[in-house]
């Protein structure tokens, strides 16, 4: 079974003489206008047929740039109520450009120059979709003239405007070999292709979108998994691979200190260059490849999955396309990639792998992530079972106590008090005997997985919180004699004690930093 996407060839487009190029941006400039017209008068309800009359005349464009339009206008307005953000705030152009202009901080050369940025993203904008009944696209076509590869733009009433396509980088003896040759299969395939025309530093570029057709995996998750978490990005990101039962070969970390800053240009390459290495790693070892899901609708409520992360996942730009780039270079390389729900995988790798592997979190958490994409659900360990088969609601009460003492930062201090009541709550729900012993001590659910992930949070306020109430627990090794023997080693603080279902009454817990010279 042959998979198929979209590939993007960026290019840029050389004219014959001023008046042609002043044509085409004439016709640019019709077209952002009609984009954003048509913009405005879909929020005030207007269907697409009733605006595809009315705007042919309003901007003399041709019916297929105006049905571009408004379907290019559909799909921001769409995209802006998917963000949860409110379509009528749009600004077209960019609001940050737009912000920077209204205050005036800036005058003279550099503000004409922030002008004129503004004004190209605003105005220099064309989009026609390919056709597959036109043999690709009708507006925009790509024609070959000898060893020249040219793009003939229609700008009026059977007018064209004929431009060189120049595709990229150069290369040795300034020829353009290896884009041209994929631009003129496009143009003889007969396949439709999307034409999306952009100003930028009075340059016009032209960015070709066609289908990909990706090779049938060959490299699948029969042979193990390499699980890729991301938590720690764009510092490194933490890798691990098993076998395909799940047991765990090797480990490791990728550091990408050129992620941290540096032009936006700089960080793609670097992307692309982490992407690389990533997927050969999975080549080499003959590993399918285990991602975060990136689709992630929900505003991330539970667990580790809490609001930030989840924020990141769903609007950090850079995030999300490393693992785009994974994806789209391990389909070319016939690996395949599975993708993952994330939620719980950094509290689950915390207190099971962290202490048993004697490994960081991160570490921990990308193998729970492999082991997810291999279909294996996680077990809380029998003696942290009875760990929390031990433990009452009178003892989170005095927890919230030793918080609120010891948390000087408000807003952790919220937090934690926060999570220590969810897990109270949690806790009542299951406040008879016969509901305490319906729980398998295997760990796994009797009814929803969502009332594991219920205990794997209770277990983190429980044995977590009192270690290290005011910030990230990072040496998990303490954790590792309740884990293997259910006893209490030694603390984070250097306290004999300060598990919480051990009989230990928390007022008897020194505050941070008690008994330093």
């Amino acid at each position: 079974m042959l998979i198929k996407d979209m590939i993007t060839v960026q290019t840029k487009l050389i004219f014959e003489g001023s008046e042609d190029k002043q044509k085409v941006l004439d016709l640019m400039r019709r077209w952002s206008s009609c984009m954003r017209y048509a913009y405005k008068r879909l929020l005030e309800g207007h269907k697409r047929n009733e605006l595809k009359r009315q705007l042919q005349g309003i901007f003399n464009l041709n019916s297929r740039y105006v049905d571009d339009a408004i379907m290019k206008a559909k799909s921001i307005l769409t995209s802006c109520k998917e963000r949860g953000e409110n379509p009528n705030k749009v600004v077209f152009g960019g609001r940050q450009l737009f912000e920077k202009l209204q205050k005036r901080h800036i005058n003279g050369k550099a503000y004409r120059k922030l002008q004129l940025k503004w004004q190209e993203k605003r105005k220099g904008n064309l989009y026609s979709r390919g056709d597959r009944s036109k043999k690709g696209n009708l507006n925009t076509r790509i024609e070959i003239d000898g060893s020249l590869t040219k793009l003939r733009i229609n700008v009026g009433e059977k007018e064209y405007v004929y431009a060189t396509i120049k595709p990229g980088w150069k290369v040795k003896g300034g020829t353009y070999t290896d884009r041209n040759q994929l631009l003129q299969a496009i143009s003889t395939l007969g396949e439709p292709y999307s034409v999306e025309l952009k100003l930028k530093n009075s340059v016009v570029y032209a960015y070709f979108t066609v289908e990909e057709i990706f090779p049938k995996s060959e490299i699948t998750k029969s042979n193990g998994v390499i699980g890729i978490d991301t938590n720690a990005y764009p510092k490194h990101i933490a890798w691990a691979e098993t076998d395909s039962s799940g047991q765990l070969l090797e480990y490791g970390r990728i550091p990408m200190p050129e992620l941290e800053s540096g032009s936006s240009s700089k960080r793609e390459y670097y992307r692309w260059q982490y992407a690389h290495i990533i997927v050969q790693m999975a080549k080499d070892n003959q590993k399918a490849i285990v991602i975060e899901k990136l689709d992630i609708k929900d505003k991330g409520k539970r667990g580790d999955f809490s609001g930030r992360k989840s924020r990141r996942i769903r609007h950090y730009f850079g995030y999300r396309s490393l693992l785009e780039k994974v994806k789209l270079l391990a389909k070319r390389e016939g690996v395949e990639v599975i993708e993952v729900n994330p939620a719980y995988t950094s509290v689950i790798g915390m207190l099971k792998y962290a202490p048993q592997f004697m490994v960081s979190k991160d570490v921990a958490s990308s193998y729970v992530i492999a082991r997810r994409g291999l279909g294996l659900r996680e077990r809380i360990p029998h003696k942290y079972m009875m760990f929390l088969s031990r433990l009452d609601v009178n003892e989170l009460e005095e927890l919230k106590e030793y918080v609120r003492k010891v948390v000087k930062n408000t807003y952790v201090r919220k937090k934690q008090l926060k999570e220590i009541d969810r897990a109270k709550k949690f806790l009542q729900s299951l406040e008879s005997e016969t509901e305490r012993l319906s729980v398998p001590l295997d760990g796994t659910s009797t009814g929803s997985r969502g009332e594991n992930h219920n205990l794997w949070r209770v277990l983190k306020v429980a044995v977590v919180t009192p270690l290290s109430p005011d910030r990230v627990l990072r040496d998990m090794s303490v954790l590792k004699s309740l884990l293997i023997s259910g006893q209490v080693g030694k603390t984070y603080k250097g306290v004999s004690s300060c598990f919480l279902g051990q009989g230990l009454w928390l007022s008897q817990i020194p505050p941070a930093g008690a008994g330093k010279a």
